[in-house]
């Protein structure tokens, strides 16, 4: 059963055979893969065993070595995002359970605002996938903003670094309309958005996006999330020190009033300016 919950071999497993399918395929032993490629050989096996998955890079290079056109490179993503989705099922149950949650967006906007378009765009980027998982990973994010209205809205503080309102994706009307969102959602009684402005400079949470979770036990962990990959962090300790970075960058963000001017002054600026016309 793979990491779906479907009958067939995991993204990984089948990654991990035909590592090893190629190099018996040319009747090359470990050594000699390692001669061609420069990766050490227990590196190698490891990756034929499953006991790593290994960087990009290695599949890239393996690809190169066999000839295999992209195909390792890409059962190494489908194997990447498998994992991360197993992660995620777990940060996902957390997260419904939540009575308030505080997020910091690094680079992009946070998954609870996003539209289903941008969201769609977002999903491109990360890798081939089928029409029919694209739409069901839409479907899956989107449903998370339910947590956001209805009778017992959740409290959400969301912070967004500049660059995730700078970095548009390329379909004007996508943008226009995630901006309008973010507008929207700055509306809400239970949602309060900051810009964290470029000029502020490095802070501790600059490398990684992260959510704070309150719990009904009384209880906070954290989610910290990357490109790659996603991690629960659980111990008080470690939530303790994210909390007192995300307070610190709060405090150095811009106002609640001033945010959302920025967003109403960005969204103006996107919808009024025009291609203009070849001549």
């Amino acid at each position: 059963m793979n990491g779906n919950g479907d009958d067939g071999p995991s993204a990984r497993a089948t990654y991990r055979n035909e590592l090893l399918r190629q190099r018996e395929h040319n009747g090359w032993t470990l050594a000699e893969l390692s001669e061609r490629t420069r990766y050490d050989g227990s590196y190698l096996q490891r990756l034929e065993k499953g006991g790593r998955l290994g960087s990009v890079d290695a599949a890239r290079v393996l690809d190169r070595t066999y000839g295999t056109g992209e195909l390792l490179h890409n059962l190494w993503t489908l194997a990447k995002r498998e994992a991360g989705a197993s992660r995620f099922a777990g940060f996902s149950e957390v997260e419904a359970e939540a009575t308030g949650i505080h997020e910091f967006s690094v680079s992009t906007v946070p998954g609870l605002l996003q539209t289903p378009e941008y969201a769609e765009a977002l999903l491109r980027m990360e890798g081939p996938v089928t029409e029919e998982v694209l739409a069901q990973q839409v479907q899956a994010r989107i449903a998370r903003q339910d947590r956001l209205a209805g009778p017992k809205p959740l409290p959400y503080r969301g912070l967004l670094d500049e660059s995730a309102i700078r970095r548009p994706v390329a379909d004007r009307q996508v943008w226009a309309d995630q901006l309008e969102r973010l507008v929207q959602a700055a509306h809400m009684p239970n949602v309060s958005l900051q810009i964290v402005p470029f000029g502020i400079g490095p802070h501790p949470l600059v490398m990684s996006s992260v959510q704070l979770l309150w719990l009904p036990s009384g209880r906070t962990v954290a989610y910290i999330e990357g490109s790659w990959s996603g991690q629960l962090v659980q111990e008080i300790e470690d939530v303790e020190r994210l909390r007192l970075a995300y307070d610190l960058l709060r405090d150095s963000a811009l106002s609640t009033a001033n945010s959302l001017a920025l967003l109403r002054t960005m969204l103006e600026d996107h919808t009024s300016c025009r291609t203009p016309h070849q001549t």
